[in-house]
């Protein structure tokens, strides 16, 4: 694993020992959030115990008995997941997480998850994903749940108390592979007063929803022009089917062929109007069967127009196709939220 996409501003990648430099940094903004959840052993305070905490994972990968992935937001670490143990002989491995508070609320921990668990159930033949957590780790507990994992049971006073207090108990949570292939349609909670659906997935279609991820984070990333980069639109042949439709909701509705959505957008991003923008996927509801699919999502942008910062969200929909070339888009159709007075990068500026 090089780089897996997670949004169109996300991706994860391996944490290995040569970026300790960087990993210690991100420790010294994520150190007082994680340390009451996290072995003391991998809050690493200087250079050297940072290197020897990447070191440490990278001989498990060697070994086959674990591994450690880095999560990186707009280029910067952020947080990671990891494979505490791996037995593939026995079928059973341990997933863990971490996560700097400033990139909260975005949905990373349960893609990253949902990223390593299917490679670890899809490629390797794990029979049994373990999930060990404090019972007062809200955050934590709530993973589990969303990835569709049970508790199996409390191991009473199982680990040291945080700063010497008394002992603690741990939670141990698990998730076995046909619950993984098996998992249907069901709302769950993310932040209050939000729901984010779990994917409804057959047990062929894991490889299927890691490609329909990847296309979605691939058209997001094609508008974006934040430091200077001069997109090219053009590409959006790559990701659609021959006469693909894109729908633009809301009260100027239209119906574009590709070239026609092309045009306006590729001279809008590239003309200095619009600036610095970037659109993100923060939450997806995808459905697949046999060789099409649909995906609903939120999304959230920002950038500068004339000179003027903004933000806004919206909902796209997105139809997908499974081509002897693999998944393409069928169909797109979006709509910014009726409050917002942000410009999508789906969205031809007035005047």
């Amino acid at each position: 694993m090089l780089a897996v996409s997670l949004t169109a501003e996300a991706e994860l990648r391996e944490l290995e020992p040569w970026r300790a430099e960087e990993f210690l940094a991100h420790l010294d903004r994520a150190r007082e959030h994680i340390a009451p959840w996290v072995p003391a052993s991998f809050v690493a305070a200087d250079l050297e115990q940072a290197r020897q905490v990447l070191q440490r994972y990278a001989d498990l990968r060697a070994r086959d008995g674990g591994g450690i992935w880095g999560i990186w937001l707009g280029g910067v670490l952020v947080g990671g997941v990891m494979f505490a143990s791996f037995d593939a002989a026995r079928g059973v491995c341990e997933v863990g997480c971490w996560l700097e508070p400033g990139a909260q609320g975005r949905g990373l921990i349960t893609r990253a998850v949902e990223r390593v668990v299917g490679w670890a159930v899809g490629e390797r033949g794990i029979a049994r994903v373990e999930w060990r957590t404090l019972p007062a780790n809200a955050r934590s507990i709530a993973v589990a749940k969303r990835l569709g994992m049970r508790l199996d049971g409390v191991l009473r006073q199982a680990v040291p108390g945080a700063g010497g207090g008394p002992r603690a108990d741990i939670e141990l949570w698990s998730l076995l592979a046909e619950e993984w292939q098996a998992r249907t349609t069901e709302p769950r909670t993310t932040e209050p007063g939000t729901t984010e659906p779990r994917t409804t997935l057959t047990p062929e279609a894991g490889r299927d929803k890691g490609e329909i991820d990847e296309l979605t984070a691939a058209f997001y990333r094609l508008f974006g022009n934040a430091g200077g980069r001069v997109p090219d639109l053009a590409a959006i042949h790559d990701l659609f089917v021959p006469g693909g439709v894109i729908v633009q909701g809301g009260p100027r509705q239209a119906l574009h062929d590709l070239e026609a959505f092309i045009r306006p957008r590729q001279a809008l991003l590239t003309s200095g109007e619009l600036t610095d923008f970037t659109e993100a996927e923060t939450e997806e509801h995808t459905v697949i069967f046999g060789d099409v699919a649909q995906r609903l999502g939120r999304y959230t942008k920002r950038g500068v127009r004339y000179g003027v910062p903004f933000t806004g969200a919206g909902t796209k929909s997105m139809q997908f196709l499974k081509t002897p070339q693999g998944w393409r888009i069928a169909a797109m159709s979006w709509t910014d939220d009726p409050e917002q007075a942000g410009l999508s990068a789906a969205e031809r500026p007035a005047g």
